[in-house]
């Protein structure tokens, strides 16, 4: 009994480089949408903590603390440069407040928060 052999029995080179050139454009795109992913979920991270800076600033406000002006917060290990403006209203006893938190050091606002505070001393 004679065992008769394919002519073409296994991979070739060009198979194999071909298969290896796909598998590698294969892997650089999921490292670059994993890279992707992770600068998103950071930049939402950012955004998330501004706003509580943001938040706690008028807050500080609201309660009439008198250091709660424009300057640097830290938190969650990052500094955070805080910016309060306040204008009138028609109402004598409320005050308009923009306060923009940005990222130590960066241009960009992560955060923009309007509000109103009371200024009438009414409980």
């Amino acid at each position: 009994m004679r065992h008769h052999q394919s002519p073409r029995a296994g991979y070739s080179l060009m198979e194999a480089m071909v298969a290896l050139f796909v598998l590698a454009i294969s892997a650089t795109a999921l490292l670059l949408a994993t890279r992707s992913h992770i600068d998103g979920v950071g930049d939402l991270e950012n955004r998330v903590t501004a706003q509580w800076v943001a938040e706690n600033r008028l807050v500080e406000l609201g309660l009439g603390d008198p250091s709660a002006q424009s300057g640097n917060v830290e938190m969650m290990g990052r500094d955070w440069v805080v910016t309060v403006k306040q204008r009138p209203t028609d109402d004598p006893d409320l005050m308009a407040v923009e306060i923009t938190v940005s990222l130590g050091g960066q241009p960009d606002v992560h955060a923009r928060l309007h509000g109103f505070i009371d200024k009438g001393g009414a409980v």
